[in-house]
């Protein structure tokens, strides 16, 4: 599980404010929870998620996953806990190796250092397994250099590696906006299958409205820095996009109706 305790991150440019990119955040989630977070641009979402990978350390608060406390490890040893994928294709794989040496890499992860071979039969009979689960004929290219492969693809090899050895978390960084609608919809599907069948504990920060709605046991709306709505069980099954607004020059209301303040814009319940 994930608990995060009174979470803070600040910036300044040189001359400026001090800015509270996260502020004071405390949440905890269950093992086994699928959590999706979404916000608008600057709203501190994927600095939050930074801080939980290690990227980004906090000013003060305290991150705990499965009862470590990893608030002052950096990156590299929090792999041994918390698998990522990135919202760039090529950020998480080697271009130059193939898709079964990528796996194998992932693999190799948190293991005693030693001489053996890369890439044995039973690590090619797994790796054509899962990937044949979530994704089937991407089995057959195992030799195929992952460089020449489909955002959407390597993406996919990508969710393999991250889950490999079953992390006790799962972040998932906007890993769908850079692929086409087509490829993001296939990509959706894998990463719900592979955190159903594996009941992993995942957080995945979104831009969709779509992916929000339809995705995950519970939602996290950040907003300057801030959790201002979080949602789950029946509350979050009935959340849907709301339609587009048929005219631009539609008078606003100086005040939205309650359920849309509950559940942030863009979203209301079905």
């Amino acid at each position: 599980m994930l608990d995060v305790r009174h979470a803070t991150v600040a910036f300044s440019a040189p001359g400026g404010p001090l800015v509270r990119a996260v502020d004071d955040v405390s949440f905890t989630i269950p093992a086994g929870t699928f959590v999706v977070v979404i916000g608008t641009n600057g709203s501190g979402k994927s600095t939050l998620l930074g801080a939980i990978a290690g990227t980004v350390l906090l000013d003060a608060g305290s991150i705990h996953v499965a009862g470590h406390d990893l608030t002052r490890w950096r990156e590299n040893r929090r792999a041994q806990f918390v698998g990522r994928v990135f919202q760039d294709p090529r950020a998480g794989t080697a271009s130059s190796l193939s898709v079964l040496e990528n796996i194998a890499v992932a693999a190799c992860r948190g293991r005693p250092v030693g001489l053996s071979w890369a890439t044995p039969r039973r690590l090619r009979a797994e790796a054509a397994e899962r990937l044949a689960a979530i994704q089937p004929g991407l089995e057959k290219r195992l030799d195929q250099p992952i460089g020449s492969m489909s955002g959407g693809q390597r993406q996919i090899v990508s969710l393999v590696m991250a889950t490999w050895h079953r992390p006790e978390l799962l972040l998932l960084d906007e890993h769908t906006a850079a692929l086409d609608p087509a490829s993001a919809d296939r990509v959706v599907q894998a990463t719900a299958k592979l955190v159903r069948d594996q009941k992993l504990t995942a957080l995945m920060v979104t831009h969709s409205l779509e992916q929000a709605a339809r995705l995950g046991d519970r939602l996290l709306l950040v907003h300057r820095g801030k959790i201002a709505v979080d949602v789950e069980g029946g509350a979050k099954r009935r959340l849907r996009p709301s339609p587009p607004r048929r005219s631009a020059r539609r008078p606003r209301r100086p005040h939205p109706p309650r359920s849309l303040r509950l559940i942030g814009p863009g979203l209301r319940p079905a």
